[in-house]
């Protein structure tokens, strides 16, 4: 029997020619589809390409044996990654917060922060309860006694901050006294002694006084609150306020026009990073093989929050696959794993929402540069982990009102942690202070700081980018029953006139007039007709 092929839904004799054109369609067609993947997924392939290329070239350069200006050099384009994503951090936070507010009514804009809030403190108070958990399953610091930080070639870090001052602090930077310092500096406590008088004896007494200073760093807490009640105050105006808004509508575009720019040369950038990293590693056998427990329960804590907790939230609100939702980031991810801040992702992290998972402008561009100052999963985690882990070190019992005091302190403190590399160790030392311990093994933490912040900052922009698609989702159906609402009324208000002009017209034809009247008068017909 001879045989059929089709070319546009005829049937034809199968014949050699035949069969070659049908080959090439078959190609071409999987020509396109690969060619528009490619497309599509250009940025990403080259990014996870950076970061693997980086890893070899760091450890071919490593074999090198480099000085310290060596190394210098090579990590200088690295450098200029993290320049770039820091001069754009300022512009996008202020601009897209006062044009998301802004463009929110009041209503909404309270009740999507009223769930912002509670999504990021009920995620992170889970996240400090898996550290503890896990803290006290695995017990880092049990046996590890012996650990002497001077055979690992460690700095001191020091801490004589009180914990009620880093709380005040916090407050503080709040509300910025001057709102140009704001965007490089930011208010931190100090001390210094005071005479108050002599003892019985003459010596002289001393207390330590707090006293005001400023640290380098952007405090971008202030701006952030700043720049979201400005953007109310706007909306408020009414139409006086609408050409400011278009004026920040207007920059904010402009600054995601160079966030697209610039992350062409995130794929670059990142493979120096990484490489210099791994360049410049110390002895990392020594620190893994004693701190190997620390590490191992950290990246755990992590992959538990991160691939089961968080995802399973976003399903519960949403009902939607969230690793379909997290495939669209993989480029931020790869930023937050080599760059290890979360604020230095915000700029590719709010255009691939957008771009790849259709979150709402107004949504997006509302909420993650709120969750890239407060929302801190991944820190929580580390910190509560790094906490227990001190505690075992110096062989100290914690009750319950000390693991229920790290809990609190960790989810509150990580609001105020720098979204930079190794911003939380300053946290742990506020919860060690809090629950009485010494911050001397500060600097085991530090030295470890730069293989647990790459994981901490994937779960933290992580829980930033689910919160919002559930913010996306909350307001679409929102939407939805409000459209449905309206539908229903003009429904409503169509039938109702339908039925007075059905009665109006009963009352006035005529000729309605005259059949009733005649069926009145004779009820003979009625029955005839039945």
């Amino acid at each position: 029997m001879e045989k059929k092929s089709e070319i546009n839904g005829h049937a034809i004799a199968s014949s050699a020619s035949t069969d070659q054109i049908l080959e090439k369609s078959v190609q071409k067609s999987f020509r396109e589809k690969l060619v528009e993947f490619l497309r599509k997924n250009l940025l990403v392939i080259m990014t996870v390409s950076g970061v693997l290329v980086g890893v070899g070239l760091g450890m071919m350069v490593r074999n090198l044996n480099l000085t310290k200006a060596q190394m210098t050099y090579f990590a200088f384009p690295g450098e200029m990654l993290l320049r770039m994503l820091k001069m754009i951090i300022l512009p996008l936070v202020v601009c897209s917060l006062i044009s998301g507010a802004a463009s929110l009514d009041t209503r909404s804009l309270g009740k999507l922060g009223g769930i912002a809030v509670a999504y990021f403190l009920v995620t992170t108070l889970i996240a400090s309860g898996i550290g503890v958990a896990l803290a006290f399953i695995i017990k880092p610091g049990v046996g590890a006694g012996a650990l002497n930080t001077n055979n690992l070639g460690l700095e001191s870090v020091s801490s004589n901050k009180e914990t009620t001052d880093s709380f005040l602090d916090l407050a503080r930077n709040l509300f910025p006294a001057n709102l140009v310092a704001a965007a490089f500096r930011s208010y931190v406590t100090d001390y210094k002694m005071v005479a108050v008088g002599n003892d019985t004896n003459g010596t002289t007494r001393y207390q330590k006084v707090p006293i005001g200073t400023e640290a380098d760093g952007m405090n971008i807490l202030g701006l952030v609150l700043f720049a979201m009640v400005f953007g109310v105050a706007l909306r408020k105006l009414g139409d006086e306020g609408e050409e400011l808004i278009r004026f920040f509508n207007a920059f904010n575009e402009a600054t995601m026009v160079l966030v697209s720019w610039i992350m062409w040369y995130i794929p670059f950038g990142i493979m120096f990073l990484v490489g210099s990293k791994i360049v410049e590693m110390e002895d990392v056998v020594l620190l893994v093989t004693s701190l190997g427990k620390y590490i191992f329960a950290s990246i755990l804590g992590h992959i538990i929050h991160g691939g089961i907790v968080l995802p399973l939230i976003y399903f519960g609100f949403t009902r939607k696959n969230p690793f379909s939702f997290l495939s669209g980031l993989i480029t931020p991810f790869t930023t937050a794993f080599a760059t290890c801040s979360s604020s230095a992702t915000l700029p590719s992290m709010i255009k691939c929402v957008e771009e790849n998972n259709g979150v709402d402008k107004r949504i997006s561009r509302f909420i993650l540069p709120i969750g890239a100052t407060v929302n801190m999963d991944g820190a929580a985690i580390f910190q509560c982990i790094a906490a227990v882990f001190i505690a075992q070190l110096n062989n100290a019992e914690l009750n319950a009102g000390q693991i229920f005091t790290i809990l609190v302190t960790a989810t509150a403190s990580s609001v105020g942690a720098a979204g930079i590399p190794a911003g939380g160790i300053i946290t742990i030392a506020i919860i060690l202070e809090a629950i009485g311990l010494p911050t001397n093994d500060l600097s085991l933490m530090l030295a470890v700081d730069w293989i647990v912040d790459r994981t901490t900052t994937v779960v933290n922009v992580e829980g930033d980018a689910l919160g919002a698609g559930i913010l996306h989702h909350i307001n679409q159906q929102e939407m939805k029953k409000q459209r449905d609402q309206q539908q229903e009324e003009e429904l409503a208000g169509v039938l109702v006139e339908a039925v007075a002009n059905v009665q109006a017209e009963e009352e006035t034809s005529p000729l309605m007039t005259h059949q009733n009247k005649a069926l009145a008068a004779t009820p003979e017909a009625i029955e005839s007709v039945l």
